[in-house]
């Protein structure tokens, strides 16, 4: 019997390597693109939790006392948690991550259409 011969997907050609290494590196770099967006948003969110507050209590000072400091501290609270909102949907919700469900449903969508006419050309 003779031994099996080494198949080409065992032993990766030479040409093969850089392919991978390319591949890994930016799978790498993906990964930290990633970690630093997670990280991020954690501490956006935790800014918010931090301002949240903050305001909260100003808005009732500012009910009890109309002073001009408490009128602009309101108000520059209001802006940085609009801000941070901003920021925090911003990073959910990008092109980049509705860019593959959007070809798809354009894709199938436009299938089924097609295949409905010719249906209906078919049958009636």
């Amino acid at each position: 019997m003779k031994p099996p011969q080494d198949s080409p997907a065992a032993n990766p050609a030479p040409d093969d390597e850089p392919d991978l290494e390319q591949a890994l590196e930016q799978v790498e770099r993906s990964l930290q693109a990633l970690k630093n967006r997670h990280a991020q948003v954690q501490a956006d969110q935790q800014r918010q939790q931090d301002l949240q507050p903050r305001l909260t209590q100003a808005q009732r000072e500012l009910r009890h006392n109309r002073s001009q400091r408490l009128r602009t501290e309101v108000k520059q609270l209001q802006q940085q948690l609009e801000e941070l909102e901003f920021a925090l949907e911003s990073q959910l919700f990008s092109w980049g991550s509705l860019k593959e469900p959007f070809w798809q449903a354009i894709r199938f969508g436009g299938l089924g259409v097609v295949v409905g006419w010719l249906l209906r050309s078919w049958m009636g």
